[in-house]
């Protein structure tokens, strides 16, 4: 299976699906939610999805009211339009990396294995981690490690890898691994190893910035009423996402009208995030760090 979506049926089922609308999943994947958009779209309804990585091709669907946009999500707004498909009635997001990123050893996003320090999610654009690794300077590496991987041990990281690298270029994961294991503790060699290549992943990838730009063309493209959802996997992104449908900004800073109305383009459906059962985590272990929010267009 290229990809096990998580929490595919709560997801979709908050999307509400209206059988003539549009419909758009913003990371396609193995299609798995697209096709459970699809079973409920009738034969007037449009559903268009985007994938960046090449591989998701391979996965398109063929129906006539599909199309697959072979882009970053960041570029929702224009590809939208280029398909005359603005406003639009639903919006889902399932962030992260896919299972078949982490399997595929070339892809270099995995700790299992040793192969080339990539992470690109489109391996053709853009600086490689091994790019990353071998040109940032100790503080701005000290920076990502610990911003994007909140880890503590980030200073010792980034001096460890500076001074790897004076002696020759670190070029693949198990160079990597080598290096980082003199800063971290050996009983959380695994967690905190996984936090290293999250953090450069983030970073090759731009992966907060592509959510920021995703989240405000989300509030410009769908009509009053339309929806929302958003899977995540790690803090800083659900951060982002929470403040955004609260407070219409990043920061969580609330502001308020005239009337004491929260000044923000999207009202939250859900308090807290929604989280898949016992039973599914004991299916996918993926979907164990998942978040779910759901947030309504307002009708301004």
């Amino acid at each position: 299976m290229y990809h096990k979506p998580v929490l595919l049926h709560k997801s979709v089922e908050l999307l509400n699906v209206n059988p003539g609308g549009v419909y758009v999943d913003v990371t396609f994947g193995g299609g798995g939610h697209s096709r459970a958009i699809l079973e409920k779209l009738g034969k007037e309804g449009r559903l268009i999805a985007f994938d960046q990585d090449p591989d998701a091709l391979k996965n398109k669907i063929d129906d006539d009211r599909f199309v697959l946009v072979s882009q970053n999500f960041r570029y929702l707004k224009n590809f939208l339009k280029l398909y005359n498909a603005v406003p639009v009635d639903g919006i889902l997001a399932d962030l992260g990396v896919s299972s078949h990123q982490f399997d595929v050893p070339a892809r270099g996003f995995s700790t299992r294995f040793d192969a080339k320090l990539d992470m690109r999610m489109n391996p053709s654009a853009g600086k490689s981690a091994a790019d990353v690794l071998n040109e940032y300077s100790a503080d701005r590496l000290q920076n990502i490690f610990s911003l994007y991987g909140e880890l503590r041990s980030s200073y010792c990281l980034s001096r460890a890898i500076v001074k790897a690298r004076e002696e020759k270029p670190i070029e693949t994961t198990g160079e990597l691994m080598n290096i980082i294991k003199e800063c971290l503790p050996e009983k959380k060699i695994n967690k905190l190893s996984a936090m290293v290549f999250q953090a450069l992943r983030i970073e090759v990838n731009e992966e907060l910035e592509a959510l920021k730009d995703m989240l405000r063309q989300a509030a410009e493209v769908l009509k009053p009423g339309g929806r929302l959802v958003v899977i995540s996997y790690h803090s800083l992104e659900d951060r982002l996402v929470k403040n955004f449908f609260r407070a219409g900004n990043f920061e969580g800073k609330i502001e308020k009208d005239f009337y004491g109305n929260v000044i923000s383009p999207f009202k939250p459906l859900s308090g807290k995030a929604i989280v898949p059962d016992k039973e599914e985590i004991e299916e996918n272990s993926r979907a164990r760090s998942a978040k779910l929010r759901v947030a309504e267009k307002k009708d301004v």
